[in-house]
């Protein structure tokens, strides 16, 4: 019997599970760093941590954490910088456009819980066509939590018609297995994200982990 037989909805983490961001948000921390008359850093260096947002690009490029007391404006200065470069290299994962429409034609509802704020989330969304058949959007602000936490994956199921226990989440942090298992939901991490070190997402406790998009075509039942 097909372990996921029971899945009609699949709903997705946006940055490093559909979409390759990381070359923006790097560039974004870069600009802090040269405007403080400091030398760039590599696109390699970013990448891994790209996947913790802000969060991921000041540790890698001031050493500072959530906790630090100047995270907070450091985190919104970031974001300034980032509006302006935000869709310079984002695009799709290779695999996430024949993954997208491979549900659609199998019938399957599909949509996008993100912790990124609808400030950024929707004109990033409105710029790749692919998400115009999505059936919802959850962003870091729609509800007063986000993930890891269930609260966002609930509203996302509410607004679909689609109970928990008939959802699927994919995403590639541990904070995304975290909210799908709180919510009742199967659970799949995607190892071709960003993974920042150290990671075992084999150590998260998902229900499956795929190395691709397309592999999680694999997991669901055919049209």
């Amino acid at each position: 019997m097909l372990q996921f037989a029971h899945v009609r909805a699949v709903l997705f983490d946006l940055d490093g599970t559909l979409v390759d961001s990381a070359a923006d948000l790097g560039t974004a921390a870069d600009h802090m760093r040269k405007a403080r008359g400091m030398p760039a850093l590599a696109a390699a260096q970013y990448r891994p941590h790209a996947g913790s947002g802000a969060r991921g690009m000041l540790a890698v490029a001031f050493g500072v954490d959530a906790d630090h007391a100047e995270y907070p404006a450091l985190k919104d200065e970031f974001f300034t910088y980032y509006e302006r470069c935000m869709m310079e290299r984002t695009g799709p994962f290779d695999g996430v456009a024949p993954l997208v429409a491979d549900l659609l034609r199998r019938g399957f509802v599909w949509g996008v819980v993100t912790n990124k704020s609808a400030r950024y989330a929707l004109p990033q969304t409105h710029a790749i066509d692919l998400f115009a058949t999505a059936s919802v959007l959850v962003c870091g602000d729609t509800t007063p939590h986000t993930k890891p936490h269930p609260a966002p994956l609930l509203e996302a199921a509410r607004r679909i018609g689609v109970a928990p226990a008939h959802c699927m989440y994919v995403g590639d942090d541990h904070r995304d297995i975290l909210a799908g298992q709180a919510a009742g939901m199967a659970t799949v991490a995607a190892t071709y994200g960003y993974l920042g070190r150290p990671a075992d997402p084999l150590k998260w406790g998902a229900d499956a982990a795929i190395k691709s998009p397309l592999g999680l075509l694999e997991l669901l039942a055919p049209a």
